[in-house]
Order: structure tokens, then sequence, then C-alpha cells
């Protein structure tokens, strides 16, 4: 958890499942992973608490530029290739993501049925190019990834999450409840400075011809991501990603529980959430109570 002069030493894994092994052989003691997941892990026993979350929202369905479908209906529709009736592809991260959830939601209250399309795992980072040669119809994941289809003129927003499920909650913080028992100090300081750092985030969002502190976190952020990629999902529009409101709070992770068990036939056995616990046995909010009053970071990047 830490290293040089900080507290922290940031690790960049590309898979969700190199962040579960890596979590769970104790290389990481804190990390950003699905909510689904983290849930699911707890259930299987590991120790482990949702203290806070992502981000809310920043999740988007992306097809080719010139597809022929526009709606969400479309893809369970009749479509054919070469005159013969074929399912749709969907690349999503993994049947244990947030993404997976969002469909299935999604598909019920159309009631379409969820096995008229073909579900595909797919690491995010390959699912551009797999759109992009035509290996499947629709990607889903997070950003920046999506908007990188957009970008580049090969890809088309079919919707974003607040399109079929305002606030939703992206990726959780999860730490390990020995860190929590025995660094309790440093674990306030990470969800103090991820809050501070969302509260500035988003502190100019809305401003007309605003959110200028986006624009400079993508500068900043340029050694590791394109900063035109990161500006543009920042900005277009300004709540496809929001960094403030990520308190943990009950009716969040109690309607993520209903879905994911309404969606467990159609997983595999394996990845089938039981609810065998719930809220109080996934996730601590004591770091960010209600009430308390934090400050967004003071700060500007010197031109």
């Amino acid at each position: 958890m830490s290293g040089g002069d900080g507290i922290i030493e940031p690790v960049r894994l590309t898979g969700f499942p190199e962040i579960k092994e890596a979590f769970l052989t104790d290389s990481l003691q804190a990390t950003f992973i699905l909510a689904p997941m983290a849930m699911k892990l707890r259930e299987e026993g590991h120790g482990i608490k949702i203290v806070y979350l992502g981000h809310r929202d920043g999740t988007t369905m992306m097809v080719g530029k010139d597809s022929d479908i526009h709606e969400i209906e479309d893809l369970t529709r009749p479509h054919f290739v070469g005159g013969k009736k074929v399912k749709r592809r969907i690349a999503i991260p993994s049947r244990l993501s947030n993404q997976f959830l969002i469909l299935f939601k999604a598909f019920r209250e159309r009631k379409m049925e969820i096995d008229d399309v073909i579900f595909e795992d797919v690491k995010p980072p390959d699912m551009p190019l797999k759109l992009k040669q035509g290996h499947v119809d629709a990607i889903i994941a997070g950003e920046p990834l999506m908007a990188q289809t957009e970008v580049a003129g090969f890809g088309r927003v079919l919707f974003m999450t607040k399109h079929v499920w305002p606030e939703f909650i992206s990726c959780v913080l999860a730490v390990k409840d020995s860190t929590i028992r025995t660094r309790r100090p440093e674990v306030q300081r990470l969800v103090d400075g991820i809050a501070r750092s969302g509260m500035w985030l988003d502190q100019d969002k809305d401003e007309p011809g605003g959110h200028n502190h986006r624009m400079q976190a993508s500068r900043f952020m340029s050694k590791h991501y394109d900063p035109e990629l990161l500006a543009y999902v920042l900005s277009k529009p300004p709540d496809r990603v929001k960094y403030t409101n990520l308190n943990v709070r009950r009716e969040d992770f109690d309607n993520i529980r209903k879905y994911f068990l309404l969606a467990a036939p159609y997983m595999n056995a394996s990845d089938r959430f039981k609810g065998t616990v719930d809220f109080d046995d996934y996730c601590d909010p004591s770091f960010v109570p209600e009430g308390r009053v934090l400050e967004p970071y003071r700060w500007e990047m010197k031109k």
C-alpha cells in the first residue's frame, strides 16, 4: 500500500481477473474493483469491505458508426447475415461485471430476452479493436475505452448509463479487512484524498464554459493516457462520468443486489450470487459518514 514518500503506491492492472488475483494474494491491500465482484468475493469468505465509490456513471455502450442498431431493442430484433438469422454479439468485461447487470436491467425493463444475444467476455482494452473489426456488434465497459471508438471515428454511443440506470455505481474502492483493522488512519487518508480529488474535479463541471479542472486533470494524466481522449470523456457531456456523491449507501447496493440475484440463472455456477451476505457484510460506510463535510483540494496546474 505504500511506496516512495507517500503512503500509496499505485499499481496499474488492465483486467479485473488480474486485479482479483493480486488482491487475494495480498499483492494489493486496496483496489478499485467492480461492485458485483467485490460482493461475490465477500460471499466466498474473503475478508474485504467496500469503503468508497470510484465514480458514478462512466459506462457507455458503443456500436459501429454505421450500425443498424439505433436503440436498445434493436439488439434482439431479427438480424440477418447472408440470408441467415443470427444473434447479435455483445462484448462485456464478464458476467460478474456491473455492465452485465446494466444490460440485464435494461433488457428486463423492455421485456427483452437475454438469451436472444450472445455475450463474449472480453478485456475492456481489447474491445475497441473487436468492434472495429466487426467481431462483435456492441461493446460495453468503463470509460475512457468506449469513447476511444467515438474519437477514432468508428464508434457511436448507443446509450450511457444515465439513460438506463441513473447514478449507476461503476467501480468501488475495496480494502482488505486486515488493512482496515491495522492501518485505519491510512485508509482514511486514502478515502479522503479520493473524495477531495473528486470534489475538485466536479467543482466547475456545470459552469457555462467551465470544467477547467477536468481539462487540467486530462493534461496531468498525459503520461498514462491520451490527454485529448480524457478531455473528451470528461466534457462530452460533462456528466458522462461523475466524481461526487460517492458515499457508500445501502439503497445503491440493495439495487445492485436485486439485479445480481435476478441475473444469477444466466451466469456460470461459480459466478452466481446466492445472497447469503448483504450490505453490512460487504460495505463499511464509516469512512465518510452522513453529515461529514470535506473540502475540495485547492490546486491549479501551473501554465
